[in-house]
């Protein structure tokens, strides 16, 4: 029996998967150790590439969670998403024992430089990127061949690992965990392990947030309330702290 067109053969969903995993390493290492801001012109670039290839494997625009068809459904979630997540942030920064894990020196900017962030590097140079590659293209291949349960766990793994290298000074930068773990070289090993595990679950919420939506414009609407939100209130407590 021969295989349809648009239903590729084990051996090139491996070579596509792999290729688009190459391709991911190394943006990260680049975004990690090249000139400041290189995912802000990789990121939009690189998920066009991704999901042109996927469109050459033969993933529908369903697939990839770009259906016109989910794009209300989606548009749902997304603003249920980004009001949940405000009103979480809310409640922990008015509360002085979680309010300390808003303060990271990363987000000590100013107000106008905050705002940039939130709602310029962090949607192309972050959110763009990682949700059409692990929310989309990754997701969409891995469950056109072996289902929805693998296809998350494979895609919330990998986005796991994506977030070593981003991790490796956080025991240093971020108050709550230098606080709880130590800046030493346990307390580092533990804040990338423990950041590694925070995100591949919080990856599993993401691929659950598109499965039930359709979309992924309600995953990325999550993930980015989760970090532009995160910012510019770290931002604001850093500027004017509550008492």
């Amino acid at each position: 029996m021969t295989l349809r067109d648009d239903h590729p053969s084990r051996l090139r969903l491996a070579l596509i998967f792999g290729a688009v995993v190459a391709i991911l390493a190394a943006v990260n290492v680049a975004d990690k150790y090249g000139p400041h801001h290189t995912g802000l012109i990789a990121g939009p670039v690189v998920a066009l590439v991704l999901v042109l290839i996927a469109r050459r494997a033969g993933l529908t625009w369903h697939d990839l969670g770009m259906s016109r068809r989910t794009l209300v459904p989606g548009l749902k979630y997304a603003l249920g998403a980004v009001g949940a997540v405000a009103v979480i942030y809310t409640i922990g920064a008015a509360i002085p024992a979680t309010r300390v894990a808003f303060h990271d020196v990363r987000y000590h900017l100013h107000p106008g430089a905050a705002l940039l962030t939130a709602f310029v590097v962090v949607p192309l140079g972050t959110v763009l990127l990682e949700e059409v590659a692990f929310r989309g293209v990754l997701l969409g291949l891995v469950n056109r061949h072996r289902g929805a349960t693998w296809a998350s766990i494979t895609s919330s793994v990998l986005f796991g690992l994506w977030h070593i290298l981003p991790s490796l000074r956080l025991a240093r930068v971020n108050q709550a965990v230098g606080t709880t773990l130590g800046v030493g070289a346990t307390g580092r090993i533990l804040a990338i392990l423990g950041a590694v595990a925070f995100t591949a679950l919080a990856g599993l919420l993401l691929c659950e947030l598109r499965r039930r939506s359709g979309s992924l414009l309600a995953a990325a609407a999550l993930h980015w309330a989760t970090n532009g939100l995160g910012l510019l209130i770290a931002t604001a407590l850093a500027t004017v702290p509550l008492t």
